[in-house]
C-alpha cells in the first residue's frame, strides 16, 4: 500500500523470519557462529536463548540455510506442546521414518538405526527444538537420552535447543542437571542498543529499495522507535510498519516522532507488566481494606448487640436494609 509512495520495492518490516533481512550485530554473529560450530563439529547439545522477538527463529533459519549444502539432515520441532511419545513420533516422521503403529521402543530402534547409518556415511544429523522452554521435563530428559547414541569421538545426533530465558531457568533445575552438564555451547541474544536499532532500520529500508533511508526515518524518529520497542527487533518491525502506513495516510514523506508515539500508544507498548502488576496489587489492596472496614463495623455492631439487655431490637448494618428482630 505504501511501497510506491516511499519508493520501495518490498515491505521492509515484515515480521516473518526472513534470513535475507538478517542484521548481523556482534551478538547475533556470535550466536550464529556458535550454532554452526557446535553442529559441524558434532558437539552434541547447543542452547540459544533470548527474549520474545529477539531474532532466535531468524538465526535458526540462517543456520539451516548455511547447512543446506553440507548434507545435513534435520528435524525441526516448532510445536513443543508434545508428550514424550508424540515428540519421538514427530522427530521420526520429520526424518522420513515410518511412525504409524510404532511403539516407543520401535521408534527408538528406528531412529538409532537411522543415525548410525548416516554416521557411517560421515553425514550430520540434527534436531532443532524451537520454543524449547515449553518442553516438559520428561521430554527434555528424552532428548538427553538420545545423545547416548554416540561413538568414542562423536555424537550421532546434534541437538539445538532454542527458547526464551525461561529455558535457562528450566535447565538449572535439579531434575535436569544431567542434561545441563551435557551442553557444549550456550549463547543468549540481547535487545538492540540505539546504534544497532538505527543500523537495523536503515538496513531493512536499503534492502527494500529505499533511495535515502534517513529521509523516511530521521534519527529523532528512530530514537522514539528504540525507546518504545526497547530494542526488540519484532517490535521494531511492528512499530515501523504501522508508522509507514500512518505516514502514507497523511502523505508524509518523512515519519515524525509523534507518529511513533501514536503507534506505541495504540499497541499499548507503554504498558509494562510491572505496571499492570502494581495496578492489580493496588486494586487488591483497596478491596482488602474495604472488606476489613466492613468486618470491623460488623464486629462493633455485634459487640453492641451482645451488651444490650433485650434481643428484640432492630439492628441496621452498614449499607444494608433493616433486618427482622434478632431472636
Amino acid at each position: 500500500m505504501y511501497k510506491t509512495f516511499y519508493k520501495l520495492q518490498r515491505n521492509p518490516f515484515e515480521i516473518t523470519p526472513d534470513p535475507s533481512f538478517l542484521f548481523p550485530t556482534t551478538r547475533h554473529n556470535e550466536a550464529l557462529a556458535t550454532l554452526y560450530y557446535g553442529v559441524r563439529r558434532h558437539k552434541g547439545f547447543v542452547v540459544m536463548t533470548g527474549e520474545v522477538g529477539s531474532g532466535k527463529t531468524l538465526l535458526v533459519r540462517c543456520l539451516l540455510q548455511l547447512l543446506k549444502n553440507n548434507n545435513v539432515a534435520y528435524a525441526y520441532v516448532f510445536n513443543s506442546r508434545l508428550s514424550s511419545l508424540e515428540f519421538l513420533q514427530y522427530v521420526s516422521g520429520d526424518f522420513g521414518l515410518p511412525t504409524s503403529g510404532k511403539t516407543k521402543s520401535d521408534l527408538l530402534l528406528g531412529l538409532g538405526s537411522y543415525l548410525i547409518a548416516r554416521h557411517q556415511k560421515k553425514l550430520t544429523t540434527m534436531l532443532v527444538a524451537d520454543e524449547a522452554h515449553h518442553l516438559a521435563p520428561e521430554v527434555l530428559e528424552e532428548i538427553r537420552l538420545l545423545t547416548n547414541l554416540e561413538t568414542a569421538q562423536d555424537k550421532l545426533l546434534q541437538i539445538v535447543l532454542v527458547g526464551q530465558p525461561e529455558l535457562d531457568e528450566k535447565l538449572d533445575s535439579q531434575e535436569l542437571r544431567q542434561l545441563k552438564q551435557r551442553i557444549a555451547f550456550r549463547s543468549r541474544l540481547e535487545p538492540l542498543n540505539l546504534k544497532e536499532t538505527e543500523g537495523y532500520i536503515r538496513r531493512r529500508l536499503h534492502l527494500a529499495g529505499a533511495d535515502s533511508q534517513a529521509d523516511i526515518f530521521p534519527i529523532d524518529t528512530i530514537r522514539e522507535v528504540h525507546r518504545h520497542a526497547r530494542g526488540i527487533p519484532r517490535l521494531i518491525n511492528t512499530v515501523c510498519e504501522n508508522a509507514l502506513i500512518t505516514g502514507f495516510a497523511r502523505q508524509l514523506r518523512s515519519v515524525p516522532p509523534d507518529i511513533i508515539q501514536e503507534v506505541a500508544t495504540d499497541f499499548r507498548l507503554n504498558v509494562t507488566n510491572s505496571e499492570q502488576i502494581q495496578q492489580g496489587n493496588k486494586n487488591t489492596n483497596e478491596q482488602v481494606w474495604q472488606a476489613a472496614k466492613t468486618l470491623l463495623e460488623l464486629h462493633r455492631h455485634l459487640q453492641a448487640l451482645q451488651s444490650r439487655e433485650t434481643r428484640s431490637e432492630v439492628i441496621t448494618l452498614p449499607g444494608a436494609n433493616k433486618y427482622e428482630p434478632y431472636i
